[in-house]
């Protein structure tokens, strides 16, 4: 298991300059449904820090709470694609082997029922 202080250098050498590059752009251009669930955990409603955008290995994912190992993805309308499916997965079982749990979210959930998926993340976060 890799120690707290190396989660920030997890990314391959060759590949997190374009890695790093990527994160600022999605930072900068977040779905509506990122932009609103940022709004609530980055002000730490759940009582825990969030990154967002974060390289961990060789992927970038939404929203991470490193203290607890919890990632939260939020998920549009082409991750019930067959082929994004089989890809999130192999993401998913990845992140897990490296000790990450991963919460996935639909977009519709953070925009019409936010109160719901805050809950989901707080059950998570108590596991942890």
């Amino acid at each position: 298991m890799t120690t707290e202080t190396n989660r920030y250098k997890w990314a391959s050498p060759d590949r997190y300059g374009l890695l790093r590059e990527f994160a600022k752009e999605n930072r900068k251009h977040q779905t509506l449904a990122e932009s609103f669930l940022w709004e609530y955990l980055r002000q730490k409603h759940l009582g825990v820090e969030f990154r967002r955008q974060h390289i961990i290995s060789d992927y970038i994912v939404d929203f991470v709470c490193l203290d607890k190992s919890l990632i939260i993805e939020v998920d549009g309308a082409y991750h019930a694609e067959r082929e994004q499916e089989e890809d999130d997965l192999v993401r998913t079982l990845h992140l897990e082997q490296i000790g990450f749990k991963v919460l996935r979210v639909k977009n519709e959930d953070v925009q019409y029922n936010v109160e719901k998926v805050l809950e989901s993340i707080n059950n998570e976060l108590k596991k942890q």
